[in-house]
């Protein structure tokens, strides 16, 4: 049975709080994929969705979730939730703005995009924002981005890819 307690804001607060191991500048609330946490029978339950059936992250970023919440004091379990998909649409705005300040373009167009299945965006330079850009690989540091470098000020960049 699920009642909303007083327990349920910190244990959201708690799992919120675990930045994602492959971009320590975003936590998983920002990213989106902390979908809920509720807390049944004392027991925190958080609902995690994966950014991708592949990404080699999901059970880390589980593992960590569960982790925060246990540390908060919690017996915790984890949901991984696979409907809907996630979408680069998840992010929160705060969350773009951390990967921009963290040198990491966001995605730029919606994630139903046809163009951005195909990477044909423009994409402003996260130091500089010139849209002058120049895509030189279509995965950078990790698989869900590409880089890029900017012409104007000569920096590059990777990009975080609509999914």
């Amino acid at each position: 049975m699920t009642t909303l307690t007083l327990d349920q804001p910190r244990a959201w607060e708690a799992a919120a709080a675990v930045p994602d191991p492959e971009v320590p500048c975003v936590t998983v609330a920002d990213l989106g994929i902390l979908r809920w946490v509720r807390v049944e029978d004392g027991v925190a339950v958080a609902g995690v969705t994966p950014t991708y059936s592949g990404c080699p992250a999901v059970l880390a970023i589980e593992l960590a979730v569960e982790a925060a919440l246990r540390d908060a004091g919690f017996e915790a379990r984890i949901e991984r939730v696979l409907s809907p998909p996630w979408t680069t649409d998840w992010i929160t705005e705060d969350g773009r703005e951390k990967l921009r300040d963290y040198g990491i373009a966001p995605p730029v167009k919606s994630s139903g995009s046809i163009r951005s299945l195909f990477g044909e965006v423009s994409v402003a330079c996260p130091k500089c924002a010139s849209i002058d850009t120049e895509k030189l690989s279509e995965f950078g540091s990790t698989a869900c981005k590409a880089h890029y470098r900017c012409r104007a000020c000569a920096e590059p960049f990777d990009y975080f890819k609509c999914i």
